[in-house]
């Protein structure tokens, strides 16, 4: 029996095993995109040169956003499958597991983008093993583009080092690019690209000199990202709907609608946590996205420690004049005191409440790098004052600063205020990871949209407060009996002018 327990968060096995007792002789990374949904399948084959039994280690890293949808070992012609577990759960059975001297694996985060899978089992000697571990992950349009994000780090150099990625999608590719450190000097070579109208294929196949000579090898062999960055044709501004085995998706994307005029207040909390870099990227980071606002936003500026101070009661006019002052407030920001997210969001709430709505699209965005200290300190309570005061008006942005904020806290009340969460990484990029995440929600489109499905059952989020350029709304769900051929959808959204319509039947 093998236990796969996915953990987030957990410390990762330690297995001192001397790299030149195994031979990874075979190492495979094979991903096909379809539609926007990745799979990936990473094989490694590897062989105890020992004569004697020895555990030999798998270690892959896999993206943040991705689910193990299966892992299996192959030893001396038999199979062992899996079981994937989470959370709680997930980490009992792994320590009866261990204890019983069976099979284990954990999922740990180890950075910004990806996590870390390992496992390790008792192989014979001169005997060989075959891990295979299943990735998949809906790809999501951000900045006009999709990536797809493959780590290759087999701990060795390996004869037989392959990777194949094929994306396919029906509208057609519109651009493809391949980055990453394992597309830069000699590694380029390796890397040969494939168009097509509706097909893109992308292969790595590095030779064991070139894994151990670009610049970001070693003895140790490769160790790098390959990220394939695309988009799709977009000929219908009503998205497109594809249908399989009953069961539908639609990607909504539209481009060609003009901007609508954004009301935005900035929440920033100046507390004393935020004391150094993080306080100093902060008014680095507001200072470029005021210079970046569009003349006709109305903006507002809060900052916050056990006090909340207001820049201005109003929202203001993004005028030269005002932003110029609005700069020399941002310049005096200081750290200090407690945290009092609660008054502040609400304080947020209240301005841009009270300013006029009709023709625009209001957005609230709070920065904090922790919990709630001072006034109300009750998590649960927050969230429900923030909810009840915001209704369903405008969503909520969080940006959790740094490793130890309570980012659960940032995300459900984001979630359940229209909005997401995003986690600002403690580094000296900060400033344009903020700037980053503001871009994404800088151009709004379209507000109050909702999704209609005649025919339609067991779908999945279907309104949504805001579209902005260069993302996309995705909905799925499953077409009742008899209703295939007729299925159609039906798009309500209000933009800068009017009401908007949209009507789509459904393709294969």
């Amino acid at each position: 029996r093998f236990l796969l327990p996915v953990v987030g968060q957990s410390k990762p096995l330690c297995f001192d095993v001397p790299k030149q007792n195994v031979d990874i002789y075979s190492f495979y990374i094979n991903s096909t995109v379809t539609s926007r949904y990745a799979t990936t399948v990473i094989t490694s084959r590897v062989a105890n040169i020992l004569n004697e039994s020895q555990e030999i280690q798998f270690e892959v890293k896999i993206p943040k956003n991705a689910f193990i949808s299966k892992f299996r070992m192959t030893i001396e012609g038999k199979t062992y499958d899996g079981v994937v577990k989470e959370k709680e759960a997930a980490q009992q059975q792994y320590n009866q597991a261990v204890s019983r001297g069976q099979s284990a694996g954990l999922v740990k985060s180890v950075g910004r983008t990806l996590e870390d899978f390992k496992t390790s089992v008792t192989v014979a000697a001169f005997s060989k093993v075959t891990f295979e571990l299943t990735y998949e992950e809906l790809l999501k349009r951000r900045l006009g583009k999709y990536e797809l994000l493959i780590n290759a780090q087999p701990m060795q150099p390996v004869a037989d080092f392959k990777m194949d990625l094929h994306i396919q999608e029906k509208p057609g590719i519109s651009f493809l690019e391949v980055k990453g450190d394992l597309s830069t000097g000699d590694l380029a070579n390796a890397i040969k690209t494939t168009r097509a109208d509706k097909d893109a294929w992308v292969t790595f196949y590095p030779t064991r000199d070139q894994q151990t000579t670009c610049k970001s090898c070693g003895e140790n062999g490769l160790n790098g990202d390959l990220l394939v960055t695309y988009d799709v044709e977009r000929r219908n501004p009503k998205g497109e709907v594809m249908v399989s085995n009953g069961y539908f998706v639609h990607y909504f994307a539209p481009s060609d609608v003009p901007r609508i005029p954004k009301n935005v207040v900035f929440i920033i909390d100046r507390s004393g946590s935020m004391h150094g870099r993080k306080i100093d990227q902060t008014r680095l980071a507001l200072l470029r996205i005021l210079s970046d606002l569009d003349e006709d936003t109305n903006f507002g500026l809060i900052t916050f420690d056990n006090e909340v101070s207001l820049w201005k009661r109003e929202l203001l006019k993004a005028t030269e004049t005002n932003l110029e002052n609005a700069k020399s407030f941002v310049k005096e920001i200081r750290d200090r005191g407690a945290t009092d997210i609660n008054a502040a969001v609400l304080a947020g709430v209240d301005m841009i409440s009270r300013h006029p709505r009709e023709g625009t699209a209001s957005i609230l965005i709070l920065l904090t790098d922790g919990d709630p200290t001072t006034g109300e300190t009750n998590i649960e309570k927050i969230m429900a004052n923030v909810k009840e005061a915001i209704g369903t008006k405008f969503p909520l942005y969080c940006l959790g600063f740094g490793y130890d904020v309570n980012f659960d806290f940032l995300t459900k009340m984001s979630l359940e205020n229209g909005g997401v969460a995003r986690r600002i990484y403690e580094d000296l990029d900060a400033d344009l990871q903020l700037q980053g995440f503001y871009d994404e929600v800088a151009v709004p489109l379209l507000t109050d949209i909702q999704l209609k499905y005649p025919g339609g059952t067991n779908l999945t989020k279907t309104s949504f407060s805001l579209y902005f350029n260069g993302s996309e709304i995705v909905v799925s769900g499953q077409i009742t009996d008899n209703s295939v051929e007729s299925f159609t959808t039906e798009v309500i959204a209000v933009s800068v002018r009017s009401s908007l319509i949209f009507s789509l039947a459904a393709y294969y």
